[in-house]
């Protein structure tokens, strides 16, 4: 009788040690699985979606060092179209100027007044010219600031007995300035000069 009563008591030390860790077990596993949900929340949560053509996209975020060449050339590249493309209307000339010089310093307002002063665009407006700017390629040294850049283009001059078309090489430099509605990539123009505008083909209509 003694023995099986010790077989019992070595039974439920059995039982009571494969409990216990059978427990341990499943507190480390219940850990695991909170711990993993919280971090897959977390970068869940991280996670950008835009939508592009219907269809959802996710968005990565880098840092501004990582995007500086990029939204450099494209400043330039959107502050050119601005400021030279040109239609023969007042209005829709004063907005496109007002909206390119929310991205240059006073150099890009230097070229806009002489060439105002010199009838440039009201010779536009008269002579129902249209004027767009078709862009090459730009090149930015982001190895010292401010950054150099330099814009290669052509500008097409549409009138109404011929096309003329211009090649449009700038140069200038880019400084940080704050983010805003007007200027959405946090750089301003300056020093900007035009090194070469001539005709390149005059094709009649």
């Amino acid at each position: 009788m003694f023995q099986q009563l010790k077989n019992i008591d070595t039974a439920f030390k059995h039982i009571r040690l494969f409990n216990v860790v059978l427990l341990v077990a499943y507190t480390i596993v219940c850990c695991f699985m909170i711990a993993s949900s919280f971090q897959a929340i977390e970068k869940a949560q991280q996670r950008v979606y835009l939508v592009v053509n219907g269809k959802a996209v996710e968005a990565f975020a880098s840092t501004r060092q990582e995007n500086i060449p990029v939204e450099a050339r494209d400043h330039v590249k959107v502050f050119h179209s601005l400021f030279h493309t040109l239609s023969p209307d007042e209005k829709a000339i004063q907005a496109t100027i007002q909206k390119a010089l929310y991205l240059a310093d006073e150099s890009a307002k230097a070229q806009y007044d002489d060439l105002k002063e010199k009838g440039y665009y009201a010779s536009v407006i008269s002579a129902n010219v249209s004027q767009e700017v078709v862009y090459d390629s730009v090149m930015v040294n982001t190895s010292s600031y401010p950054y150099y850049f330099k814009y290669y283009g052509k500008q097409r001059i549409i009138r109404s007995s011929a096309i003329i078309t211009r090649s449009l090489v700038t140069d200038g430099y880019l400084r940080t300035v704050d983010r805003s509605d007007n200027n959405p990539h946090g750089f301003l123009i300056e020093r900007w000069t035009t090194i070469e505008n001539r005709d390149l083909s005059i094709s009649k209509r």
